[in-house]
């Protein structure tokens, strides 16, 4: 039902056939990558159309329809917090990702490293210039080298004016949040660039594996 009313008022928004989409939309999840093709697709042209609902919708309309954007946003958003899960090693707690921010990590022979990052318009709420990133590993007890003792968490992205607590390769520039930045393989490739090389001038080498991007 989510899907069949976010599809109806898409199809408000763009050429789409309503009966057509309406025919092809699966009472059950047995079609679920060909469902978010399509959704991704036409949510995207709703977007950058930048119109409204149908002036006829009525608040409980509007609100229904909230609420299922809501529900699959969450959705969406868990399932890609989960893409840094069982990394090697496995001892290690998943580190969380802090909000309004990402985090970056990869495994070099059998540790795990992850550089915390904030969107544009945040900073830390540590000075951590030259502590780029954080480590879990047999060393480390495999509990992670944080600030913030006893726990996963490895950083905080507080609203701030002006971004000086960090080191400059760990914002994600202006327009170009987290979610913007993953969203393209371009974008994201730069960034985990750029860690692998930080790694490699604090003398860290090897082969880099499960390297993945998170958003908070």
């Amino acid at each position: 039902m989510a899907l069949r009313a976010t599809l109806t008022w898409l199809c408000s928004l763009t050429v789409l056939s309503c009966s057509a989409a309406q025919e092809t939309i699966p009472n059950n999840c047995s079609s679920k990558i060909q469902v978010f093709d399509r959704l991704s697709a036409d949510l995207k042209v709703a977007a950058e159309c930048g119109e409204t609902p149908p002036s006829d919708w009525t608040s409980q309309q509007t609100a229904s329809l909230l609420i299922y954007m809501k529900n699959l946003t969450d959705a969406l958003h868990k399932h890609q917090l989960k893409e840094c899960q069982v990394a090697k090693p496995t001892q290690c707690q998943e580190a969380e990702v802090p909000s309004n921010g990402g985090l970056a990590c990869v495994t070099v022979g059998n540790k795990r490293y992850c550089k915390p990052l904030c969107n544009h318009g945040y900073d830390f709420g540590f000075l951590r210039r030259s502590r780029v990133f954080e480590e879990c590993s047999e060393q480390t007890g495999y509990k992670w080298q944080s600030l913030y003792i006893g726990g996963s968490k490895l950083a905080v992205c507080n609203e701030a004016l002006i971004q000086v607590s960090g080191a400059t390769t760990a914002y994600f520039p202006k327009d170009q949040d987290c979610l913007v930045t993953k969203s393209s393989s371009q974008l994201s490739e730069r960034i985990m660039e750029a860690f692998t090389a930080e790694l490699k001038n604090q003398h860290i080498d090897g082969e880099v594996q499960e390297a993945c991007l998170v958003c908070g």
